[in-house]
């Protein structure tokens, strides 16, 4: 009964922590974008809440809310086929590789 305690109350914290991450990251945006871009790119000053739109928007653009799961499953998904991969198959995906970065 005791480690479940524990275990609630070890809930709890992480819990609290990914909220006072998820809030004060906003403001950190905010700070930033106020001290630098105003001054460097001309624009407007922003508030709390639109920094956490920017903030939130970002994160659907660029990270997504998965905190990185999905890549890491892709890798090791991506690292099994390698490994069962022949030579032949191995060098040939190098070349589609090149080639496509050539194209770029």
């Amino acid at each position: 009964m005791n480690t479940n305690f524990r275990s609630g109350k070890k809930k709890i914290a992480i819990g609290f922590f990914i909220l006072s991450f998820i809030f004060i990251i906003p403001a950190i945006v905010m700070l930033l974008w106020n001290a630098i871009l105003p001054e460097v790119i001309h624009v407007n000053t922003i508030g709390y809440w639109q920094a956490m739109g920017i903030f939130a928007l970002s994160k659907l653009l660029f990270g997504g809310f998965g905190m990185g799961r999905r890549s890491g499953f892709k890798n090791q998904e991506f690292r099994q086929k390698w490994m069962n991969m022949t030579d032949e198959d191995k060098e040939a995906l190098k070349s589609k590789w090149r080639e496509k970065m050539q194209g770029h």
